[in-house]
């Protein structure tokens, strides 16, 4: 049957909830509306993450009517209605201790929200008009505020061998959700097989390797809860997928950039073309 898209998520704030969909435009920084906006510390605009607040998996964006309005809710505190105000005050936000650029404020409703839910003094940005920022690899292309690059691609059989060596070392495998890609591969013949994927056809977009993802604590939090379940799978990757270059951390799954604007469904047919060789 050849490869497939298997799932396609976008995530509309920065570290909270995905949103499964059909299909999706997909644009110079990745997906539309995936990480299209971030909460922020307060004082400083460093970005929030579930590195240190794995309660932000919890919180559930839906974007409405397009993008104009976006919706926010979690368990224990309800929901919260935002005009998104493309033009807000423009406040300087950064990532791992590096300035990105700057984010368009979105009020002080939702920042007293999100401040609520968090457990620490937090506001909302959003990809103000204009934003550039470059990522960085193999093919760098353009990102917004996902953490270095537009699209993140993981393949069933990767989590599928990851998940034979759980449950051979007697613990309970993990779902796709711990690692938050954006797109799932179905039909891959061996596990990590897009680590070799140079250039990979979609629909009417085309997407180019730029790196091995390198992984955090993240995938260690249930992405369902909000709370930490560690030590899997990040102990299990640690004993195969050690990634030299990257201070030993592990990997799973490929980042891309888009090199060619369009559209893709889940079902469509990939198109992969390997680090050498013709298209497969």
């Amino acid at each position: 049957m050849g490869i497939t898209v298997q799932k396609l998520t976008y995530y509309p704030v920065k570290g909270c909830a995905g949103t499964d969909v059909e299909s999706s435009r997909v644009g110079e920084t990745g997906l539309e509306h995936d990480r299209t906006f971030m909460a922020v510390d307060a004082a400083d605009g460093s970005f929030r993450s579930q590195r240190t607040l794995p309660a932000m998996a919890a919180v559930r964006p839906e974007i409405v009517d397009g993008g104009a309005v976006l919706r926010l809710s979690a368990d224990g505190v309800g929901s919260l209605l935002l005009d998104v105000d493309r033009d807000g005050e423009r406040r300087p936000v950064s990532m791992f201790g590096r300035d990105i650029g700057e984010g368009a404020d979105q009020g002080d409703a939702v920042a007293e929200w999100l401040s609520e839910v968090l457990g620490a003094k937090s506001r909302l940005v959003r990809v103000p008009p204009g934003f550039d920022r470059d990522g960085w690899g193999e093919t760098p292309g353009k990102v917004g505020f996902a953490d270095a690059h537009a699209v993140l691609v993981a393949s069933q059989a990767s989590l599928d061998g990851l998940n034979a060596r759980i449950e051979a070392a007697g613990a309970a495998p993990v779902p796709m959700d711990r690692f938050r890609p954006n797109i799932v591969l179905a039909g891959c013949d061996a596990p990590h097989a897009e680590d070799d994927m140079r250039q990979l056809d979609i629909g009417t977009a085309r997407l180019a390797y730029a790196v091995r993802a390198v992984r955090c604590a993240v995938p260690m939090v249930d992405q369902l809860t909000g709370l930490r379940a560690g030590p899997e799978p990040i102990r299990t990757l640690a004993g195969y997928r050690r990634e030299p270059a990257y201070d030993n951390r592990v990997s799973f799954g490929m980042k891309a950039a888009v090199v060619r604007h369009g559209t893709l469904a889940v079902g469509d047919t990939v198109v992969a073309e390997p680090a050498s060789g013709p298209a497969a």
